[in-house]
This record gives C-alpha cells, structure tokens and sequence, in this order.
C-alpha cells in the first residue's frame, strides 16, 4: 500500500501544477483590478498605486508571474492579501476549520441518513416504506441549499426562535455552554448540507444494494444458515458500499459548492465565505490560494477512496 500511496502522490502533483495553471491564467486575464479603487482615490498620489503594481508584478508576464507564484508556494509563501492586509496562509487556516466542520459533520449526517433507509428500502423493494424513502430523497436532492436554508431559518429561527441563523464565531460562555452554543450554530448548516447529500446517496445505495442482493454469494451465504443481519451487514452491504464511495468522491467538488452557499446563508466565517468576499474585492492572491486549497482537497478526497477500495472489498490489490 506504501508504494501505491507514493505513485498515486506523485501522480498528483502533475494534476496539481495543471490545476494552478489554468486558475492562475483565468484569474490574471479576468477583467478588474485589485488597485483600481486604489488608482481612483484622490486622496492616494498616482505614484503610489504605480509602485504597488510594481511591487506585486501586476504588470509582468503571465508566465513570469505563475512561476514567482508557484516558487513563494512551494516555499510555504502564498500570497498577501490586497484587501485584509494579512498573508493569505493565515487568512486560510483561519478560515479552514469551519469548513471543514461542517462539510465533515454534514457528510456523516448524510451517510447516518442514507445507509440504513437505503439499505431498508432495498431489502423491501416497492413497498410503502420504499416508496415513502424514495419520494424524501428525491424531494432532499431536488430542493437547493438556499431554499432549504431560509426555510429553516424562516421555521427554527424566525418563527420558533429555537435556533440562532448567524453563525458567531466569539461566543461568550464557557465550559459546557461553549460547546452547546457551538452546537446549536451548527444544526442547521449541517442540516442542510447532510439532507441534501443524504437524498442523493438514499438513490444510490439502495440501487447498489439492488445490485448485490441478486448475486450468488449472498444466496450462498444464506444457504450456509447464516443470520440474516449476518448477510446484510457482512456480505451485501460491504460489497455494495463500493459505489458509493465512489460516489462520495465524485461528490465532494458538488459539497464544496453547497458549502460556500450555505456558508453565505448562515454567515459561517468559512473558506467559502472568504472564496465570495475575495470575488466581490477582486482580491486575486486569496481568490487562487482558496481554489487551489479546494482542487487539493478534492484530490486528497478521491485517494482516500481509492484506499477504502482495498478494505472494503480483498480482491482489489494496490499494485
């Protein structure tokens, strides 16, 4: 498995440098300008905005710019910040926890959701508790984020006044209550990325699912007197998670997506709110590291699927 860790690494770092090309020329070829505010302020002799540009490379070559870019990354410099006046490296690892909270707490939300109502349904095709099941999950999958958000916000927080709608990141209280009131800033974001993610996997594995139930190991497995919860969690449910892994990796770019979304609906201090303020000031060096940190996210996503290959099902070998 080491060995395969090494070549699927190296493998993506041409991706990487592909990736960082490509954003880094649409990004300098974009209209706008970080200093253009700047420029117009009388207040601010022309003089000043000019060695700015000068300072940065605005006005250098594309490529020459991309290779000063990728040298200062590769040596842990990425970029200061135009508009926060603050490193870009810093600005992220501000930002990154949240994000990764709540992305992570709506994905195991989702696969809570998903697993024992696709499996049940699965194992009692077309009956009402299936179709019920199917009905929820299109509906979960058919419904965007931001309707979703302002619906709860409208029930829990408006109406019921149950739950706050903006996401402070200083709460004053200690001990437990800090916790708590962490908590209870979450449950809706989380919620809505999790139902979602979990109309979208209810399909698919009780589709997987499906796919296993008919093949011969599991009759197989029946024939030797095996319980069957036995079955159902060792033989058809391993075998069927295959897919949906697959499908768990496919859909992270999808989750992002939704994050930054849901980040902006419940005032989240996230990477995707930092991603909206960054387009809306034309700040270019947080706009590159933001997306760049979500293309490495998203392959970094992709390798741990492929590693849950191996686990879930012995025959695929890491060569």
């Amino acid at each position: 498995m080491s060995q395969y860790l090494l070549r699927r690494i190296l493998l993506a770092i041409p991706s990487l440098l592909g990736i960082s090309l490509v954003l880094f020329t649409v990004l300098a070829m974009a209209p706008g300008d970080p200093f253009g505010e700047l420029a117009q302020n009388p207040a601010v002799p022309p003089e000043v905005a000019a060695s700015l540009r000068e300072k940065f490379g605005m006005d250098d070559p594309i490529w020459e710019r991309y290779v000063k870019w990728l040298t200062q990354m590769l040596q842990g410099n990425w970029g200061f910040s135009f508009v926060s006046r603050v490193d870009v490296d810093i600005l992220i690892m501000q930002r990154l926890p949240a994000t990764l909270i709540v992305i992570g707490a709506s994905q195991l939300l989702a696969l809570l959701v998903a697993m024992p109502v696709g499996v049940y349904a699965a194992m009692r095709p077309y009956s009402l508790f299936d179709q019920i099941a199917t009905t929820l999950a299109f509906v979960g999958f058919s419904l965007p984020t931001f309707f979703t958000g302002l619906t709860l916000i409208l029930i829990f927080s408006i109406t019921l006044d149950w739950l706050p709608f903006v996401y402070q990141s200083n709460v004053n209280a200690t001990g437990w209550q800090y916790y708590w009131e962490h908590i209870r800033q979450a449950i809706m974001p989380v919620t809505v990325l999790g139902l979602f993610q979990a109309g979208v996997l209810t399909r698919f594995v009780r589709s997987a699912v499906l796919d296993v139930v008919r093949l011969d190991f599991v009759t197989t497995a029946r024939a030797k007197g095996l319980r069957e919860r036995v079955v159902i969690v060792k033989h058809i449910v391993r075998n069927a998670m295959i897919p949906v892994v697959t499908l768990l990796a496919l859909q992270m770019p999808a989750v992002f997506g939704g994050a930054i979304v849901t980040e902006q609906i419940f005032r989240i201090p996230g990477i995707g709110s930092l991603l909206i303020a960054a387009i809306l000031a034309n700040d270019t060096p947080v706009i590159m590291a933001v997306t760049f940190v979500f293309a490495c996210l998203v392959i970094l996503f992709n390798l741990i699927a492929d590693l849950l290959y191996g686990w879930l099902d012995p025959r695929i070998s890491y060569r």
